[in-house]
């Protein structure tokens, strides 16, 4: 059954004010086209959880839709910090639960397997105890020893972007992995943002990449250079210049508001904002095949 749609019918459909919304990808794959579209739809008070919130929660927090960040680390990637979710954490304006990375991935995986919590092994983290009473010990009853547990995380959205899905929602991702799966199964409702939509026969000729499963998906949106300014592996790199820039926009929130006038709601989809980018950005962003050796799965 096709579950194909725009971004703009998924948002309208599956996040609402008041919803835990987790943005999954690490490094690439950031879906950075549904921030933007759930900034332009006027979704407030969101919990807004991820393991690197990057500039994407920055700039939905500048936007007025979080009321809460959940995460594992945070930072303008390579630059700084994300001034505008700093700033809002230190006026108080912006409630926070921080975690260690792994602690965040075992949350996920606690909600995942349908468990309430998950053990997990202490990190170097100890002290994120002190300013998180969700992070607890409990005794272990095989060696009496204590262990770290932290509670489920199941978002009510998780949005996955992907670099090819067919139209149930079988999905396929290589490069960098991050949370991905665990989000997805996760969360009770997941919108797939795709770079192409191709035929079920090639996700079913490489069974190993299909890293989300059709029938957890609930919405599925062709959105060709959703993650940028981050990048999809064999399709666009990462675009550095951004990032440095960000930084430099989100010293003023008057440069801030000028940015996503113009970036957000001054264009109506992924579509005009990648055109507006211009050729020389397009150039700038390409990348060379670099193709893997094929892979023999046999056949009778």
């Amino acid at each position: 059954m096709s579950k194909v749609c725009s971004l703009k019918e998924a948002v309208a459909s599956y996040v609402k004010d008041g919803d835990t919304l987790y943005a999954a990808g690490f490094t690439h794959l950031i879906p950075f086209a549904a921030g933007h579209e759930i900034i332009r739809q006027g979704r407030k008070n969101l919990t807004l959880a991820r393991a690197t919130p990057d500039l994407i929660y920055d700039q939905m927090v500048a936007a007025g839709c979080a009321r809460k960040v959940i995460f594992s680390y945070m930072g303008n990637p390579g630059v700084g910090s994300l001034r505008i979710v700093r700033s809002e954490l230190e006026a108080g304006r912006l409630e926070w639960e921080e975690y260690s990375h792994f602690g965040m991935i075992t949350r996920l995986s606690a909600g995942a397997s349908g468990l309430p919590f998950l053990p997990m092994k202490q990190t170097g983290a100890a002290d994120l105890e002190k300013a998180n009473p969700n992070i607890r010990r409990v005794t272990d009853p095989y060696s009496g020893e204590e262990v770290v547990v932290v509670p489920a995380l199941n978002p009510d959205v998780a949005i996955v972007h992907v670099q090819r899905a067919d139209r149930s929602g079988n999905a396929h991702i290589w490069g960098i992995l991050g949370e991905q799966k665990e989000a997805a199964f996760a969360a009770r409702h997941v919108i797939l943002t795709a770079e192409e939509l191709v035929d079920e026969e090639v996700i079913r000729s490489d069974p190993n990449r299909s890293m989300i499963p059709g029938f957890i998906v609930d919405a599925v949106c062709e959105v060709p250079f959703a993650s940028h300014p981050s990048y999809t592996q064999g399709y666009y790199d990462r675009d550095n210049a951004f990032y440095l820039s960000w930084d430099q926009i989100s010293e003023s929130p008057e440069a801030v508001r000028a940015w996503l006038d113009e970036w957000v709601y001054g264009v109506q989809d992924r579509a005009e904002y990648w055109q507006k980018l211009g050729a020389e950005t397009h150039e700038r962003l390409r990348v060379t095949p670099n193709l893997s050796s094929p892979v023999n799965y046999g056949a009778y």
